[in-house]
């Protein structure tokens, strides 16, 4: 008899991390995967299902203009308690620290039905920061049967918070599996900077840096481009009103300055292997761009992925004006400081996180 295993996504970085688990339990003669969306980002969620040929079982679609967190809370668990009613799946599986995970992981608590955790056991030890992603992935810590830790870092993290050591389970990050099976596919970037400038690449999105520090951050980008004329800047900018409208204001009109709407994943990944360095305040990018060859500058005081801080290939700078400046403009002067950050190293995995996954839930389920 087949086991039911479901499958939950609700944005973008959720859906490139579950996609080679999805494929992989559909491979499976002793499962029946089931894919549910919830799509808290509709529109990016969607292209990245297409990038992996995934199309969901079950769609949501809870998204709603300015939603505020405890109504889109509500609204999950919800809907997700009449899911499983229905479903009855023998296993849940969620990935990562968004409100989608916190809401899967509690309404599997109330069926009492058996929740995993993939990119379990990252931390920063304050609550508010990353906010809420810190206290979600808390929440759905407490509450998961399997947790699929991607480093011994996390691992250790979820040993000292007294989960039990069979529990836990050190498997890799499943988004190298996911870059690795794009990385050769992906084409063209879809910016290419003038013959003899670099390309800077930025994301910024966090909700905690909202307001006056990622003003900070556009100030000392743009202050960054037009101090090096050498230099040209993409950045991707996210639909929320307060990231779009303070970065329109701030950085449009320049001519080395290149705003867009965010980029497929496949463009994007791209944009990675083009860039001189990165400038972010993404998890996904502190893993992916190291593997890359890709010095990251990470507009953010602390990180739940310090391995990668550990290996010299990402750096914490925050959204203080002088201490980007200083550390980008360092990068872009120093070429044995450059090479030092670009040596390709990939602290969060080997490709194969998916593998190991699926084999322990064969072990424990079938």
């Amino acid at each position: 008899m087949k086991q039911k295993i479901l499958c939950v996504v609700g944005t973008r970085p959720e859906a490139i991390k579950m996609a080679p688990v999805i494929n992989l339990l559909k491979q499976q003669e002793w499962v029946d995967c089931r894919v549910l969306a919830t799509a808290q980002h509709r529109q990016m969620l969607d292209q990245v299902l297409d990038v992996f040929d995934i199309t969901p079982d079950i769609d949501l679609n809870i998204m709603r203009p300015n939603q505020t967190l405890p109504e889109l809370t509500a609204r999950l668990l919800l809907e997700l308690d009449q899911v499983l009613a229905a479903e009855t799946p023998a296993a849940v599986l969620a990935q990562g620290d968004t409100t989608t995970v916190m809401a899967v992981a509690m309404a599997c608590f109330y069926r009492r039905i058996p929740f995993g955790h993939i990119e379990a056991g990252l931390r920063t030890g304050d609550m508010s920061n990353p906010f809420p992603e810190e206290m979600n992935r808390v929440v759905a810590g407490n509450l998961a049967r399997w947790h699929f830790a991607p480093t011994e870092g996390s691992r250790a993290n979820l040993l000292r918070e007294s989960f039990a050591a069979e529990a836990i389970h050190m498997t890799g990050n499943t988004v190298i599996d996911a870059l690795l099976d794009v990385v050769d596919r992906c084409g063209p970037s879809p910016y290419t900077p003038a013959a003899g400038r670099r390309l800077i690449l930025m994301t910024s999105h966090r909700r905690e840096n909202f307001g006056a520090p990622f003003e900070e951050v556009c100030r000392a980008v743009r202050d960054l481009v037009d101090r090096n004329p050498d230099v040209e800047l993409l950045y991707p900018v996210h639909p929320n009103p307060n990231v779009r409208d303070t970065a329109h204001r701030m950085l449009g009109g320049h001519d080395r300055i290149k705003l867009c709407d965010p980029l497929d994943y496949l463009p994007f990944v791209a944009a990675m292997k083009q860039a001189y360095f990165i400038l972010s305040d993404s998890g996904g990018v502190q893993e992916e761009a190291p593997a890359l060859g890709k010095p990251v500058l990470v507009l953010r005081h602390e990180t739940e992925r310090p391995e990668a801080v550990q290996e010299g290939v990402v750096r914490l700078v925050g959204t203080n004006y002088d201490h980007i400046i200083t550390t980008a403009q360092r990068l872009l002067d120093d070429k044995q400081e450059y090479a030092a950050m670009a040596k390709g190293v990939s602290p969060y995995g080997d490709g194969k996180a998916s593998e190991r996954i699926v084999q322990i839930l064969r072990a424990t389920l079938s």
